[in-house]
């Protein structure tokens, strides 16, 4: 069964195309099931009823070339598909004329050496600020947990701010170091190490029963962890008996 995409999800300059999650035919000359369409008064049109056809598409993942096909072209369309678990529509690309994406592609490599040289730069840059907001968690976990050993404080700062793990140390409270993030942090890492949650698990516990097994387990070690003076002996749950 088919069913209508909604109008114009996104803000976006030119035409929209969609890449449809369900099968559609084209209103106008019913062929199908299509890759792309286009809605016309909340009707799908097939791109070749649309006059689109003589474009070419080029996936989203280099900026610069996607940047730079648009710019070149007469004409472009932004293509999007709706993220059912999102709840959102999102780019996946866009349709440009052939010429203008092989203008572009010649332009980046002109420029190839001297914008990998630019990534590797702000990759260092990065690196640094994610070094220095490492230190900086770590430093309030002690604050927060002065018997936490320095090594686990460091471990857990290091986890839970990775790039690009969408963990609490990369939203914007994590970043800003409040204490709700950081004190979810260490349960967290007490959770995974100080307690047998991980064995729970891949034992086929229930992740919220695995939870509330380890839950006694995990304030005891934040209990200690409280207090100053713990770090010669790191305090570990004891495993639950069964």
């Amino acid at each position: 069964m088919s069913s209508v995409v909604p109008s114009s999800p996104l803000a976006v300059r030119g035409p929209l195309v969609f890449q449809p999650v369900r099968r559609q035919r084209c209103a106008v000359c019913r062929s199908g099931p299509l890759r792309l369409l286009v809605l016309d008064e909340g009707r799908p049109r097939c791109l070749d009823c649309a006059d689109l056809a003589h474009l070419v598409f080029l996936p989203r993942g280099d900026t610069a070339l996607t940047r730079r096909a648009r710019e070149e072209s007469g004409l472009s369309a932004v293509v999007v598909r709706f993220h059912r678990r999102r709840g959102r529509y999102e780019r996946q690309g866009v349709l440009v004329e052939p010429a203008a994406l092989a203008r572009a592609e010649a332009r980046c490599l002109a420029d190839a050496e001297s914008r990998a040289r630019r990534r590797e730069r702000d990759a260092a840059r990065r690196a640094v600020r994610d070094e220095l907001f490492v230190a900086a968690f770590a430093a309030e976990i002690r604050r927060l947990f002065p018997g936490c050993p320095v090594e686990r404080a460091e471990a857990i700062a290091a986890h839970a701010g990775a790039r690009g793990s969408g963990r609490v140390g990369r939203t914007a409270a994590g970043r800003a170091l409040s204490e709700g993030a950081v004190r979810a942090a260490v349960r967290a890492g007490v959770r995974h190490v100080e307690t047998p949650y991980d064995a729970l698990l891949m034992s086929g516990v229930p992740w919220r029963e695995a939870r509330a097994r380890v839950a006694a387990p995990v304030e005891a070690v934040l209990a200690a962890w409280r207090m100053r003076g713990a770090e010669d002996e790191p305090a570990r749950a004891e495993p639950e008996a069964s």
